[in-house]
């Protein structure tokens, strides 16, 4: 069934049947018995659009291309739903592609997306510096290039929620786990971190110091990492992590070093995935709006490929503290012994 015998079908055009089944802003001068013999007879014949006829007729596709690391990890997860929630509304197809921190992939995925005629393109934790000719947003990707516009959490107030929270329960000695040299937000939250402690009076120890290595998204590559810091003796009663993921990871290497969360060690993460409040403990976290994060992503790529106009440089997001059962006041006497 082709819009112009459905039109005859109906008796009417097929300006107007278009009109009504894209739900153009002209669909309002239509009228509801008009609009609802349409619909009935969109259902009665199952028709659909033909959607290449469309994109050749108005050279657009109503696509938008997604360059993520995983599409299984919380994070990106989270970012994508939001993304998605906002492109199903508008009818735009999403297309997703993973690179796995592949430098050949970051590189050949953007030009892939353009070959297939993406409206767009939105990068999640990515690098980007190309010069394609379609809009960018990038999402915590801290690209300061011409063209792409940035969505950025404050990182500076979530080191100061982050740290103010610890140090009201009465923890001086605080150890930091770092994130993997690749993603986009380990430099930044680490300045971050160092700058805040700093003003907050808090010395951040080296010994107290350590990073997550590995490309796997799963909680192991936090218990290496606490492993590592428990094996450097150092003195500590609370630890800040790169995320809720090796937050996970760092509970399950003191649970096993003989260690009791909150009592013997306060653990605070980082995102808020859906996971962070079933988790036993309840993780305790600083709450990035990721959800909000994809939203405006692609509220804001949406925009710019309707009016292409010089496009902000950075549009930044607030974090939040959410306060659950992973911290607790420091020990009065730190007299734990940890199994390395």
């Amino acid at each position: 069934m082709s819009l112009k015998r459905l039109a005859e079908h109906l008796g009417l055009s097929p300006a107007t049947v278009s009109i009504v089944i894209n739900r153009t802003p002209m669909s309002k001068t239509i009228p509801e018995n008009t609009k609802r013999r349409i619909t009935d007879a969109v259902r009665k014949f199952n028709y659909r659009p033909n959607m290449i006829a469309r994109s050749l007729r108005q050279q657009r596709t109503y696509s938008v291309g997604v360059l993520l690391p995983e599409l299984s990890d919380g994070y990106s997860a989270l970012v994508l739903s939001g993304i998605e929630d906002y492109l199903l509304q508008n009818k735009y197809v999403l297309l997703a592609a993973g690179h796995r921190h592949k430098e050949e992939l970051i590189h050949e995925y953007p030009k892939l997306f353009f070959d297939r005629a993406v409206e767009g393109l939105i990068t999640i934790d990515t690098p980007y510096d190309q010069d394609l000719p379609f809009p960018v947003v990038a999402v915590s990707g801290h690209n300061r290039k011409e063209g792409v516009t940035n969505i950025e959490l404050n990182h500076d107030r979530a080191s100061e929620l982050a740290i103010t929270h610890l140090l009201g329960l009465g923890h001086r000695d605080i150890a930091f786990i770092k994130g993997q040299s690749f993603s986009s937000d380990t430099d930044v939250r680490w300045d971050s971190i160092v700058r805040v402690a700093r003003r907050l009076g808090v010395t951040v120890k080296p010994e107290l110091v350590t990073q997550l290595q590995g490309e796997s998204p799963s909680p192991e590559v936090g218990y290496a990492a606490t492993a590592q810091l428990l094996a450097k003796g150092g003195h500590f009663t609370a630890v800040f992590t790169f995320n809720d993921v090796s937050a996970i990871g760092a509970i399950r290497a003191f649970h096993d070093a003989g260690l009791h969360i909150p009592r013997d060690i306060s653990v605070v993460g980082f995102d808020d995935i859906y996971g962070a409040a079933f988790h036993n403990p309840a993780l305790t976290t600083i709450r990035q709006p990721l959800l909000k994060m994809g939203l405006l992503a692609a509220e804001t790529l949406l925009a710019r490929i309707a009016q292409p106009t010089e496009a902000p440089a950075s549009l930044q997001v607030e974090p939040d503290l959410v306060v659950r059962e992973s911290t607790g006041p420091r020990p009065q006497d730190r007299t734990r012994t940890a199994k390395v």
